[in-house]
């Protein structure tokens, strides 16, 4: 039996919309990863690109486990002697742009390589609930009914 490579017009990409609200950040962000790269599909091919479009709405309003809201940092360098930047995840999500910590924690779970590129374009991380993408009809994917450790409630 030969192995089976999926060809790009054999590949069909549904959309599907996550609501982030009390979702714990890394176990949702771990099966949106999976979704984009399509590993959960049975025609999955390492080399193409076979997975689906993501939305996520409520991005504001995610759930991080332990002290992370506080202790964990984004770090980046200005390029200038010295110039090492720090922002916590607190500070971010009551920022201006809170959808970028969903956007992080699932770019860092995606190879970084052109083909994992590609497949981050099909990722729509939205702060609120309202997204412009109703004509694509998304499926709900419900991340808090597949293990009761998926949603934070306290």
């Amino acid at each position: 039996m030969k192995t089976y490579s999926a060809k790009p017009d054999e590949i069909v990409r549904s959309w599907f919309v996550i609501d982030a609200e009390d979702l714990v950040l890394g176990r949702m962000a771990s099966q949106i990863a999976l979704r984009l790269r399509g590993k959960h599909k049975p025609m999955y091919t390492p080399h193409m690109d076979c997975g689906d479009n993501i939305i996520v709405i409520n991005a504001e309003k995610i759930k991080l486990t332990g002290r992370k809201l506080t202790d964990k940092k984004y770090y980046w360098h200005t390029g200038h002697p010295g110039g090492i930047k720090e922002r916590t995840v607190g500070a971010i999500l009551e920022g201006k742009f809170p959808e970028r910590v969903v956007i992080k924690a699932v770019e860092r779970m995606i190879s970084r390589n052109p083909l994992g590129t590609q497949q981050m374009r099909k990722l729509h991380v939205y702060a609120g609930t309202e997204h412009p993408h109703e004509a694509q009809k998304p499926e709900v994917l419900d991340i808090a009914a597949m293990n009761p450790k998926n949603k934070r409630n306290a």
